[in-house]
């Protein structure tokens, strides 16, 4: 199954069933990029030697993943069985397995971890603590989707329509759509905010949007086929995984240019552990988050840490 990845994209154009992310708090000092592959597995990249360290078997026709703000799960999206598979990432082992709609293809988690958004018909929320579905939204064309680091803002690509759909999260409703390239597949959000990068198939390129006015700033040439894309915590760089050329290409995020690439037999999606760091939003801080923090200092309570977030990082 050397081209799974590729005949999969073709399968989900054809039947015009839609499909992404990351966002991440620090929380560990090593990170791990979890990418959806051939033959139902999970690689997993340490992202310091840029080298596959494990591999997990998962559901049938695994494709979207993510993981939670606290780095212990990560959830996939297994299209062909319609289940999420749960990976215990200190493990590497499934721990659990939730069935969702039909033909599942992307997940996103929110910034407090309590939810896990999946696309497929219709999209799935899955309630991380029971790893039950709590809700479902009617959302044919969701494709890829990832969410703002304050949670109030979901970012959803449409393969078909060469756009980028701007979801406000308190109601649920479209406020903006933004042009990209074609066949976008994939799309992350930079920890600060400020950005989203768009993998997009047709072009073998990822697109930057500056989320602040909603425009694409860059175009990065990367391998053939590309689809998911993850943003490491510090924001350095991005993870593409390429599906047709079986590689993952490193995107150094201050250049915009590839820096590394590494050889994944038929790579679809990409997500990444949280890592060190100060926390960067309110919601970092609660359910125990602020516990996690040594950099800048180790808090000394969930108020500290609120603080610490309030007054920019002093």
């Amino acid at each position: 199954m050397k081209h799974t990845s590729g005949w999969l994209l073709f399968r989900v154009a054809c039947l015009v069933v839609l499909f992404g992310t990351l966002l991440a708090i620090p929380a560990q000092a090593q990170n791990f990029a979890y990418v959806t592959g051939s033959s139902n597995t999970v690689f997993v990249i340490d992202t310091a030697s840029n080298t596959v360290v494990a591999t997990v078997a998962v559901g049938s026709g695994p494709i979207g993943v993510a993981v939670t703000p606290d780095g212990n799960r990560a959830y996939v999206a297994n299209i062909f069985d319609n289940t999420v598979s749960v990976i215990d990432t200190a493990s590497n082992t499934v721990v659990a397995t939730v069935a969702v709609g039909n033909g599942p293809l992307a997940v996103a988690i929110t910034p407090d971890g309590t939810r896990a958004y999946v696309t497929g018909g219709p999209v799935s929320v899955i309630d991380t603590a029971s790893n039950t579905v709590v809700a479902t939204v009617e959302d044919p064309n969701a494709y890829g989707v990832a969410i703002t680091p304050d949670g109030t803002r979901a970012y959803v690509t449409d393969f078909l329509s060469a756009t980028v759909t701007v979801i406000e999260t308190a109601n649920n409703t479209i406020i903006a759509e933004v042009e990209v390239g074609s066949h976008n597949l994939g799309v992350a959000i930079t920890p600060d905010g400020t950005h989203a990068y768009v993998a997009n198939g047709g072009t073998n390129s990822v697109s930057v949007i500056e989320t602040a006015t909603n425009t694409v700033t860059a175009e990065v040439a990367v391998g053939s086929g590309p689809q998911g894309v993850a943003i490491t915590p510090d924001g350095t760089r991005a993870y593409v995984a390429n599906g047709v050329s079986n590689s993952v290409s490193v995107i150094d995020a201050a250049s915009n240019t590839v820096v590394a690439t590494v050889a994944v037999d038929g790579p679809i999606w990409v997500a990444i552990t949280p890592g060190i760091g100060p926390p960067t939003d309110k919601s970092h801080c609660k359910k125990g988050g602020w516990q996690v923090f040594t950099i800048p200092r180790k808090f000394e309570n969930q108020g500290d840490c609120v603080s610490f977030v309030n007054h920019h990082g002093k």
